[in-house]
């Protein structure tokens, strides 16, 4: 159980506790957000003994790398339902890398009445879409920490023929049949290739500022449904929005993140 493993933390003192960012769970050297997020949300579960995070904003202030981390945690609120509390993750030297605000709970199947004006995304079956792993990012290791499989209409970046929609779309799980739980879910709306790279435009990899995950359920066994959509680049920054649906079809988890599109060299 990898992502387990390498997201585990363990209490330092009152609030703190000590965890390790992995080697492999990086992209051109920086350790995944979605990946940096989990630890500190575990951290968070644990402090509040609330085990599924409900809704959780981050903002990425310093790139991560592999070593140990800090992670320092904040009651906000305890309630009968729901606790908030915040968390700052800081590596070795103290550069905090990120500082979260979540709230979390516990979810079931008794969450009342729903409405879902929106269908999971159509996709071929998982071999008939293109391995994550199978083109690799330089430097990156962390294709091989997650099993993704993308649309074929939307993996034409790789070639260098973006398909002129910044959109993707695929299946997700995590490898050797470990369970997607609340916590990898964080990790699942941040695992995708940037929309913006099938996008007609002069940009590389888009740095987040900020990613603020929803989670609806905890989702059923099998491969995850994700469908990610960029509408505005405006300013020098786009947003990301992400739906996760399990396969029994339920929305699992929604996503909105905040992306610098870096500016073209003089």
């Amino acid at each position: 159980m990898r992502f387990a493993r390498d997201t585990d933390v363990r209490p330092a003192a009152p609030g703190s506790w000590e965890a390790r960012i992995a080697a492999g769970w990086d992209i051109g050297g920086n350790a995944n957000g979605g990946y940096l997020l989990a630890i500190a949300a575990r951290a968070m579960s644990l402090a509040l003994e609330r085990p599924d995070p409900v809704t959780l904003t981050a903002h990425y202030l310093s790139p991560g790398k592999p070593g140990p981390v800090r992670i320092e945690t904040q009651l906000a609120r305890s309630g009968r339902r729901f606790s908030t509390a915040t968390a700052r993750l800081c590596d070795a030297s103290g550069t905090p890398l990120l500082q979260a605000l979540g709230t979390f709970g516990e979810l079931d199947d008794e969450g009342g009445p729903e409405l879902v004006e929106s269908a999971p995304p159509e996709l071929p079956p998982p071999d008939a879409c293109l391995p994550r792993s199978g083109p690799p990012v330089s430097g990156s290791g962390f294709g091989e920490r997650v099993d993704l499989r993308l649309h074929p209409e939307d993996a034409g970046f790789y070639r260098g023929e973006p398909s002129g929609a910044p959109r993707v779309r695929g299946w997700f799980r995590l490898p050797d049949d470990e369970p997607v739980d609340t916590l990898a879910l964080l990790l699942g709306v941040d695992a995708f290739p940037p929309t913006v790279f099938n996008a007609n435009l002069p940009v590389s990899w888009v740095p987040t500022l900020e990613l603020t995950a929803h989670v609806r359920a905890r989702p059923a066994p099998g491969w995850l449904r994700c469908a990610f959509s960029t509408r505005f680049v405006v300013g020098g920054f786009l947003e990301e929005d992400g739906e996760v649906w399990d396969d029994s079809g339920r929305l699992v988890a929604q996503s909105r993140q905040l992306a610098l599109v870096p500016r073209p060299r003089a």
